[in-house]
């Protein structure tokens, strides 16, 4: 497998599932994250309510468009997001990366905003 830039990237219908080593080469593409309990883990932290749901809402956006949908758990100052595949048996697959890698680009804009 080739390591690509996971922002030029689109989600892929029937993405197949990674093996660790593939795992373990596009974990340092997406810094935040990890694997935990078999998904790609990340969780976001913010100043308030307001903030959580801005990023929320812009992350919904993304996953709308790349028809990949996170499990989402959301608090007060925090969001935790989970990618798994399900056409892939629920493990992960290089659309979690993907989105994963567009989810921290969404985070980094918001933080700077």
């Amino acid at each position: 497998m080739n390591l690509v830039n996971l922002l030029d990237q689109f989600c892929v219908d029937g993405a197949p599932a990674l093996n660790e080593a593939e795992v373990n080469a596009l974990l340092p593409q997406v810094p935040g994250w990890a694997i935990q309990d078999g998904k790609l883990r990340r969780d976001f932290k913010f100043r308030d309510f307001h903030e959580t749901i801005q990023f929320v809402n812009s992350l919904a956006e993304m996953v709308h468009q790349e028809n990949h949908h996170p499990a989402l758990t959301v608090t007060y100052q925090h969001c935790v997001v989970n990618y798994n595949t399900h056409s892939a048996g629920g493990a992960v697959s290089q659309n979690d990366f993907i989105c994963a890698a567009k989810a921290n680009t969404i985070y980094a804009q918001r933080a700077g905003a």
